[in-house]
């Protein structure tokens, strides 16, 4: 056995999996919460729960980080925790409302994070209010990061954010439309830091189950919104015309377990990807490129993603056409 001069004590990795066991259920989380905030699957938190010691120590640490036993340094992890901190802030902003409630996406949610790397320049809160309504991708209807006009509904500032939650309430009193798709919370920070939640499209639809299908064409036209949204804010905060911003990206699916995988609107096309079932119930897909990459062949940085998240559904080989035909119709789309 080695010596220990300066007295460090070996790690109990046991003691330590059961200190974060105990505090995550201080905290009230589920440990499909839990799993959300350490932006890991829901096997890896059992496993961790479990004392595996298969898990990479980068798994590990952001499991850890979520209940307060990793020490952060200056700067680092600075994305993570503003997730973080976003979903808990979700999480507290629902809290009182019925476990069934829309507003708290019962059957399933999905995330889209980003963050703008490079010389960008100063904002203020003000200022990125205005940014993000002149942005605003609006090809599909109800956009991403969408912006209110009504007083209860306007953009609030929190915390040296801006904020922005569509209750359920007001969904069905002032607008008709008290559903997951509609129920949105997001947040984003003036050094290009988003964060987007909400419930499933599929989820509000007359003629199929709640729980029940993963459209084949949404995912495609949601992936190429915020990449095309990242893009359009990235131009804005630059610091000069000359500065390269590079974008990271992340979408995370939630509750796709029971899901099949079907065109809600049939196509010739779509009809190949028919009749396939999640092999999990969870997708984390993600994608680092340079700002004016995207906005010049929006495609070609959608296809990946959606390729990685199909796969789940058992269809190894996607069409690069049929992706490229989805955004086409999605970039033509006027609302």
């Amino acid at each position: 056995m080695s010596q220990n001069p300066r007295g460090i004590a070996p790690l109990n990795w046991r003691a330590l999996v059961d200190e974060a066991l105990r505090r995550r259920k201080a905290e009230g989380l589920t440990q499909r919460e839990h799993a959300a905030l350490a932006s890991v699957s829901i096997p890896t938190i059992g496993a961790f729960e479990r004392g595996e010691r298969t898990l990479t120590l980068a798994k590990a640490f952001d499991i850890l980080r979520v209940v307060g036993l990793i020490e952060e340094e200056e700067g680092d992890g600075a994305q993570e925790a503003f997730v973080r901190d976003a979903f808990a802030r979700w999480r507290q902003q629902t809290s009182k409302l019925p476990a069934n409630s829309a507003g708290r996406f019962p059957h399933g949610w999905y995330r889209i994070d980003y963050a703008l790397e490079g010389e960008l320049g100063n904002l203020e809160l003000p200022e990125l209010q205005k940014v993000l309504e002149k942005i605003e991708v609006r090809h599909t209807g109800w956009p991403m990061f969408v912006t209110m006009t009504r007083p209860e509904l306007v953009l609030q500032e929190v915390d040296g954010l801006i904020e922005c939650w569509i209750k359920p309430e007001d969904s069905r009193v002032k607008r008709g439309l008290a559903d997951p798709a509609h129920c949105d919370f997001w947040r984003a920070a003036p050094s290009g830091r988003l964060f987007l939640l909400r419930g499933y499209q599929e989820d509000a639809q007359e003629t199929v189950a709640p729980g029940t299908i993963f459209d084949t064409t949404l995912p495609i036209w949601r992936l190429g919104e915020g990449l095309l949204h990242a893009a359009r804010l990235a131009r804005v905060l630059r610091h000069d015309d000359e500065s390269k911003i590079t974008v990271r990206f992340r979408a995370r699916y939630s509750g796709l377990s029971g899901r099949i995988l079907r065109s809600l609107s049939p196509s010739a096309v779509g009809l190949i990807l028919e009749a396939q079932a999640a092999k999990s119930d969870e997708a984390i897909v993600e994608t680092s490129l340079p700002a004016q990459q995207i906005e010049a062949d929006l495609a070609a940085a959608v296809y990946p993603l959606v390729s990685s998240l199909y796969e789940r559904f058992g269809v190894t080989q996607l069409s690069r056409d049929f992706v490229a035909g989805e955004i086409q119709r999605f970039r033509q789309g006027r609302y």
